[in-house]
């Protein structure tokens, strides 16, 4: 949704007198919060087109790219060139994250696969039921389908 689809119930919420000063102002809209989803969402989608592209590129255990690279390396690579910061390991990728629910999810969250309370695998959300990530040796980055309930999920800050 736009900033622009949004600003009849953020008005609604801030009350009569912030209007008349918007439209006294030329209706510009600061909110809260707002400014930082909207870049969140772009971060998220820069780094969702930047998985894909690595498609095909092989699988390496420790490798952050730009050729090969690991599940929590493609995921920091793809961030790191949309402009944000993660750490090394998928866990650690985690703990970093905002956490949401299935419901919540969108296109360019990480999903974080775990065994009890311990991750061991990351992914990039693409839609649909299906992430970009990078599976294990012997494998390329790829679309695939997530094949387990045991996931969660994060959105980069």
């Amino acid at each position: 949704m736009s900033a622009l689809n949004r600003v009849p119930s953020l008005m609604v919420r801030a009350g009569t007198a912030s209007a008349l000063t918007l439209a006294a102002v030329g209706g510009s809209v600061v909110v809260p919060g707002v400014a930082s989803e909207a870049a969140a969402a772009s971060h998220a989608t820069k780094a969702l087109k930047i998985a894909a592209s690595k498609k095909g590129s092989p699988y390496k255990w420790g490798a952050v790219g730009p050729r090969r690279f690991d599940c929590s390396g493609l995921t920091l690579y793809s961030f790191k060139k949309a402009g944000k910061k993660l750490p090394r390991t998928a866990a650690q990728q985690y703990n970093k994250t905002r956490h949401i629910s299935a419901k919540n999810r969108k296109a360019g969250d990480l999903v974080f696969f775990h065994s009890g309370r311990s991750v061991y695998h990351v992914g990039i959300y693409a839609g649909k039921g299906r992430i970009w990530h990078a599976p294990k040796t012997g494998d390329v980055v790829r679309l695939q389908k997530i094949w387990t309930g045991s996931v969660w999920y994060g959105r980069v800050k």
